[in-house]
């Protein structure tokens, strides 16, 4: 790899050509929504889109997506090529895949759809789209046979024509079959929108030099990476954590060492516990997406979203644990455990790069799952929603209240809309007071959102973490609070995140806060009057943590 551009490549075209690949897939992303019949995609935004090269390298993926979406793509085109020989890919073919085992998925929700791009009749790119379908509820997490369907890759579309029998086969195992149908049509119009896209790119620089400049952006941004990680004292680094879910009795302790040696970073996650009997394990593909994005964050947030960005991270992972898992592992709640490794290599780099990183934000992506027969239309209905919590404190600011944090990047569902398509009712939906850490500057707040439900027998289903242990604070910040459902009087207990309620049974999640940073005696008062004005705070906190006189 040259420390400067090739001769002969244009830097300003290979920004040109960046921007108009970046320009497709967020086109791409956008049309998947627009497109879409569920409320998870058409409000929520739980999808991604990218672009891979002809070897499946990645060149640009949507900046509305969740960076864990990633994990999901980044095997995939890979996972194709193994199963069909060239000679057996055509113009036209849309593929269909979401098994992290043999698929390059990273659960079973993430659908992906990738099609070859064509151009001169030679295999140049591929387009690739992710739709988490919220079908999957009331089901069990022991492996991943429980899970749902598993599809390796296999033609959905050959050469423009829909392979009728694999579709009747995925719609046959979805429990909503109708959102699923419209979805798919969302997601092949997606990728037909990057194919014309593309090939019209294409069109006006000609085939090989936009295959040059794109090969040029992946070294550019290899070359700003490298860069970026030398700023970073050399030296090694170590962090540990505690991660429980509602599906495990004990919290395990998760583990880093962070090396970095000038411009390059290793990353060793080998001294972790065994894969679980549970949805939290990790396939490689979710770990490295994860990775990336810590890693992205510390180093250069606006670098390009590409395969560059890789290329000088090692991993080290053994397989069969929780963070590398192997077949039959289930790993439907991946998330939950992706969120812990963010934390632990933002708590290991603490040290080096301070003014960088946050404290702890919630340290979840607390899932809830509603499913049930809507007697007024007397079709079966599936209700998911992650929702948001508190984000860490960070060097200089207060954390961010009620967001998305990390490795998620999904919106809320509207209570309009949820009211409308679902029977169940929002009876809360608002900030928890003293939820986010103390400190010279605040940790995020959490969220209170109460479901009452209108149905008999809705399943009820809680994937969520940090109930057990606390989001931390840094340099002297307080801890956020812990995350906690609680139920009505008389409804049946949650136990191992799952309960069936009846009409009337509402159920509160309680996300988790976040970490505080620096110490409270710091805080400024006048952000503490306006924090208590606001009831960020209570009085309590106010006299006992900022001694105030109120």
């Amino acid at each position: 790899m040259s420390e400067q551009p090739a001769a002969g490549i244009d830097p300003i075209l290979v920004e040109v050509i960046g921007a108009a690949l970046a320009s497709i897939v967020e086109e791409m992303g956008e049309t998947l929504v627009r497109a879409a019949f569920s409320s998870n995609i058409k409000e929520r935004r739980d999808c991604t889109a990218g672009l891979f090269d002809a070897a499946g390298h990645m060149s640009a993926q949507a900046e509305q997506a969740s960076p864990v979406h990633l994990g999901s793509l980044i095997g995939v085109v890979s996972a194709v090529l193994d199963r069909y020989p060239l000679d057996a890919i055509h113009e036209g073919d849309t593929f269909i895949s979401n098994d992290p085992y043999s698929g390059g998925g990273s659960h079973l929700p993430d659908m992906v759809l990738v099609s070859p791009i064509f151009v001169d009749g030679e295999l140049t790119a591929w387009a690739a789209n992710l739709a988490h379908h919220a079908d999957f509820g009331d089901r069990g997490h022991a492996h991943i046979f429980q899970e749902g369907l598993r599809i390796p890759p296999v033609k959905l579309i050959s050469r423009g024509e829909t392979n009728e029998d694999i579709f009747q086969l995925v719609l046959t195992n979805c429990q909503v079959p109708h959102e699923r149908r419209a979805d798919f049509r969302a997601q092949l119009a997606a990728n037909r929108l990057a194919v014309t896209r593309y090939v019209e790119l294409a069109g006006r620089y000609g085939r090989q030099r936009l295959m040059d400049m794109t090969a040029a952006l992946l070294d550019y941004t290899e070359r700003r990476t490298r860069a970026a990680i030398e700023s970073i004292p050399d030296g090694e680094y170590a962090f540990t954590d505690r991660f429980d879910c509602p599906e495990l009795d004990e919290e395990l302790e998760l583990k880093i060492r962070v090396a970095v040696s000038g411009s390059e970073v290793t990353l060793d996650l080998r001294d972790n516990p065994a894969q679980v009997r549970a949805s939290v394990n990790m396939v490689w593909t979710a770990l490295y997406a994860t990775v990336y994005y810590a890693i992205k964050t510390l180093v250069d947030p606006d670098v390009p979203s590409n395969a560059g960005l890789h290329r000088p991270i090692t991993i080290q992972a053994t397989e069969g644990t929780i963070v590398n898992c192997v077949a039959p592992a289930a790993v439907n709640g991946r998330t939950e455990t992706c969120q812990r490794v963010v934390d632990l290599i933002h708590g290991a780099l603490a040290p080096a790069v301070a003014d960088r990183v946050t404290a702890a934000s919630n340290g979840a992506n607390t899932g809830v799952h509603f499913s049930g027969c809507d007697t007024s239309t007397g079709n079966y209905f599936v209700y998911l929603e992650t929702i948001g919590g508190g984000s860490g404190a960070r060097a200089t600011k207060d954390g961010m209240d009620g967001v998305q944090v990390h490795v998620t990047n999904t919106s809320n569902l509207p209570v309009e809309s949820l009211e409308t398509e679902y029977p169940l009712v929002i009876e809360a939906y608002e900030l928890v007071q003293d939820s986010g850490g103390t400190g010279q500057w605040r940790g995020g707040m959490g969220i209170r959102r109460t479901v009452r439900v209108e149905e008999q027998d809705v399943q009820f289903w809680l994937d969520t973490s940090r109930q057990k242990s606390a989001p931390w604070g840094l340099f002297g910040g307080g801890p956020g609070t812990p995350a906690r459902v609680e139920l009505s009087e008389g409804a049946r207990p949650v136990e191992h995140g799952h309960t069936i309620l009846q009409p009337g049974d509402r159920a509160s999640i309680i996300t988790a806060g976040a970490g505080g940073y620096g110490p409270p005696e710091q805080r400024p008062r006048e952000l503490v009057e306006q924090d208590l004005a606001d009831e960020v705070i209570s009085a309590e906190t106010a006299r006992s943590v900022y001694q105030l006189d109120v």
